[in-house]
């Protein structure tokens, strides 16, 4: 097994300098490694570069990983079902599911030793859950099938080719995506009814597709236009063909939310869990997030020049909007999937 001396620990993690940390972390460190293994759910190497985190992890930890792909809201049910039975250590949800998870008693807090980096709005003051990375709603545009990349939602609408947007009152991004369409067309958190009509127009014209935006989906060219997350189009788009795909963010309004992992309460490697969240807020981990595309949280991590240019400018991101009004928006979640089901899955032909 392998075990670092403190200095080498503290330099892989970047934590301060003092006794507390340091005696702190290399009992977290050493539990850890006695655990030997985190199991994930939704962390799959391919979403956001966590791929590298994991290789770190077991490099420089010894620690072993495994991961289940699903969706926030499965993640958090997967928690809630099995309790002390548990097969997941660690999710990673969107910030809708962020309060939801820790509402339902399924999580518990790790403050990792960088937390005074993480900005207030994008944490929970006791430590259940922190944005580790940003997001913002972009169009991707397969080039061979479609003839004018769509730059703004106008555009979309006026288009003959499909749209992808996704499992719609289930998965984080799809959810996103439309309170994207909310904010470009009027709306906003409160205000999802711009968006519901905007995709009543698209299924009424037989333009809403519901196939999966996957990268498989996407190289098998079957999907012409999805609604994604910044980083995993651009992700999606340099593993296939950078030629073959136009991303970018819609110039009309788009929104900026993230992501946070979440520590199972019934965890059955909590230490190995709370390693893993340590690591990816430290210097290394939040390059490994930028490396997949994803805009780190912490702002005082200085990017290298290459990975900094896999990021879309910044000038396109004028017109993109936080969530400001949180407890606004998650009434609006819930209410979702059966504004959408009676709205737009009823016009599916």
């Amino acid at each position: 097994m392998k075990v670092f001396t403190t200095t080498s620990t503290l330099l892989a993690l970047s934590l301060t300098h003092n006794v507390y940390a340091t005696e702190s972390m290399e009992s977290l460190i050493k539990a850890a490694q006695k655990e030997g293994q985190v199991y994930s759910v939704g962390m799959p190497d391919s979403w956001a570069n966590w791929k590298d985190t994991w290789v770190d992890l077991k490099e420089k930890y010894n620690i072993s990983h495994q991961d289940t792909d699903m969706s926030s809201a499965q993640e958090i049910a997967k928690f809630e079902a099995e309790k002390n039975n548990a097969t997941a250590d660690i999710g990673d949800v969107g910030f809708a599911f962020a309060r939801v998870a820790t509402s339902k008693g399924v999580t518990q807090p790790y403050k990792p030793t960088t937390w005074n980096d993480v900005p207030d709005w994008a944490k929970d003051k006791d430590g259940h859950w922190a944005l580790a990375y940003t997001g913002t709603i972009s169009f991707i545009s397969n080039n061979n099938l479609v003839k004018n990349a769509p730059k703004t939602w106008a555009d979309l609408l006026e288009g003959d080719y499909k749209v992808t947007i996704g499992d719609v009152g289930v998965a984080s991004q799809a959810n996103n995506a439309v309170l994207a369409a909310a904010f470009a067309n009027g709306g906003d958190e409160s205000n999802l009814k711009p968006a519901i009509q905007f995709f009543e127009k698209l299924s009424k014209q037989g333009r809403l597709s519901y196939a999966d935006p996957s990268l498989a989906n996407l190289e098998k060219g079957e999907v012409e236009v999805a609604v994604m997350w910044d980083f995993n189009a651009l992700n999606y788009r340099d593993k296939i063909d950078r030629t073959r795909f136009t991303v970018g963010i819609p110039q009309d309004g788009s929104v900026t939310s993230g992501y946070t992992t979440i520590i199972n309460k019934y965890a059955k490697n909590p230490n190995a869990a709370k390693l893993a969240r340590e690591y990816i807020f430290s210097d290394s981990g939040q390059i490994n997030l930028a490396n997949g595309y994803a805009r780190p949280i912490r702002t005082n991590v200085t990017l290298p020049v290459e990975t900094q240019a896999k990021l879309i400018p910044n000038d396109q991101y004028k017109a993109t909007h936080p969530i400001t009004d949180f407890k606004a928006w998650e009434k609006s979640a819930r209410r979702l999937p059966r504004a959408w089901q009676e709205n737009v899955l009823i016009h599916q032909q």
